[in-house]
């Protein structure tokens, strides 16, 4: 019989460890319970806000035994903002936890000879705060408060919670936001109602570079219109001198996609200059880059040193972005070849590859799973692949042409360890795995990163 609990009961319950959300875990009568805050060694009161045949969730109601890892959370918007789930936990246990992440996702998809990879400790930063480099905020109208506000969604739900101060991004980019939004507020934008259908402006993304200190600003409207953006944009940089480039892209289309497909410049240049490990690196609106810089220059570091590139090698970096990895190893390899599904990534990995000469690379706009094997059949041969895939992991048939075409080393970064330990199940029937590193690119969240070394077997 299933073990049925009632909406709104109150339980107490044991917390024996932190799922993959960074939600505590407990069982009631063999029932798992997901609590999010709560902490594996914690004794709670929960009451259980939704039922299944399968699972229950809970909110924490009250601590009866605390665990002596848990601290006062700094951020006065963590209790109800979606973007953070671990800044209750002390920094070195969540880097312990986000190394067990990966061994509870080797555990449940039993790669062969997982119990023997090596998993090295996870590398953290020094100040695990204010490391974002790109605010990406939803803008809504208040109609209690009378004004439009820009934050973010509350976990699992579409409630705009409004940020006037994110402690884990970047102090000029919020900084930007909070201008902007007292300026659609000064001038009265119209704001975009997703009931509706209507209104203009929805979404503000800032990026900012931080080795070069330039600021990217970009509307993300409902159709091409954007009233008063003259007086706006001589407000916002005037204010904000940093900022280079102001763009407006047009996404009008009812979908969680954030932006659209036309990108119109209003402003200043199309993109912003980035520096990574002695690279100098071109990035347009919509271009992949990783959102914590500083984490970035360490995760390419392992992955490099993990590709281990010999001078006639030929390298397939796949998912390639503005080419990041590939252009950093190209003055060792015979040649590097690049893909990703943004084409404005690949002009800018065309850009960045001419501005360092690097003229033993090739750029194309398309998916890995149908470029590798064109490539493969019109002569072409690789020595080595690195991939990053996005969080849903490797396309099927990309590892079909892997497992038939085998590399003599790959490397795998993931920003999932349940698709990465789902795909390695099936890789590890030709590749030897060498180890894994996890790398915390996102401080007080429960996102984890893996460099993971492959070799042929």
């Amino acid at each position: 019989m299933p073990v049925t609990i009632r909406e709104g009961q109150s339980l107490e319950l044991s917390i024996k460890r932190l799922g993959i959300n960074g939600e505590g875990i407990g069982y009631y009568q063999r029932k798992i319970v997901f609590v999010p805050q709560a902490l594996p060694g914690e004794k709670i009161k929960v009451q259980i806000t939704k039922d299944t045949p399968t699972f229950a969730e809970a909110k924490l109601i009250q601590l009866i035994k605390k665990s002596p890892d848990r601290i006062t959370p700094p951020c006065h918007f963590y209790d109800r903002c979606g973007g953070c789930q671990l800044q209750h936990l002390t920094y070195q246990k969540q880097l312990d936890f986000k190394r067990d992440l990966l061994k509870q996702a080797l555990y449940k998809y039993k790669p062969l000879g997982y119990q023997n990879y090596p998993l090295k400790k996870t590398i953290g930063m020094k100040d695990p705060w204010y490391y974002r480099n790109k605010a990406q905020f939803q803008v809504r109208y208040n109609e209690k408060k009378k004004q439009a506000e820009a934050g973010l969604y509350q976990q699992n739900s579409h409630f705009l919670v409004a940020i006037d101060d994110c402690i884990v991004q970047e102090k000029e980019t919020q900084a930007v936001i909070n201008t902007v939004m007292s300026l659609v507020n000064k001038y009265q934008l119209p704001i975009y109602d997703e009931r509706k259908n209507s209104g203009i402006l929805k979404t503000l993304m800032v990026r900012t570079a931080i080795k070069t200190n330039e600021l990217q600003l970009v509307f993300i409207t409902n159709s091409k219109k954007l009233p008063k953006k003259k007086i706006l944009i001589e407000e916002i940089t005037s204010k904000h001198p940093n900022i280079i480039s102001v763009m407006q892209n047009v996404q009008n289309k009812k979908t969680s996609v954030v932006m659209g497909e036309e990108m119109i410049p209003l402003w200043g240049k199309e993109a912003i200059r980035e520096e990574l490990n002695e690279l100098s690196f071109d990035l347009s609106a919509k271009a992949f880059f990783q959102l914590n810089p500083k984490q970035t220059s360490i995760l390419y570091q392992e992955a490099i040193k993990a590709l281990d590139i010999g001078k006639n090698e030929t390298v397939v970096d796949a998912y390639c972005g503005v080419g990041t990895i590939g252009l950093s190893v190209s003055k060792k390899a015979k040649e590097v070849r690049g893909m990703d599904i943004t084409s404005q990534a690949i002009e800018d990995a065309k850009i960045n590859a001419k501005k360092i000469d690097a003229k033993n690379t090739h750029y194309e706009t398309g998916k890995a799973e149908i470029l590798l094997p064109q490539w493969i059949q019109s002569g072409f041969r690789f020595d080595s692949l690195i991939v990053d895939p996005p969080r849903t992991g490797l396309d099927d048939q990309l590892i079909k042409t892997i497992l038939t075409n085998t590399p003599k080393k790959m490397v795998y970064i993931s920003c999932n360890v349940s698709t990465l330990a789902k795909d390695l199940k099936k890789l590890s029937k030709v590749f030897h795995v060498d180890y894994l590193q996890s790398v915390d690119m996102f401080p007080q969240t429960a996102r984890c990163e893996v460099v993971v070394k492959l070799s042929k077997k």
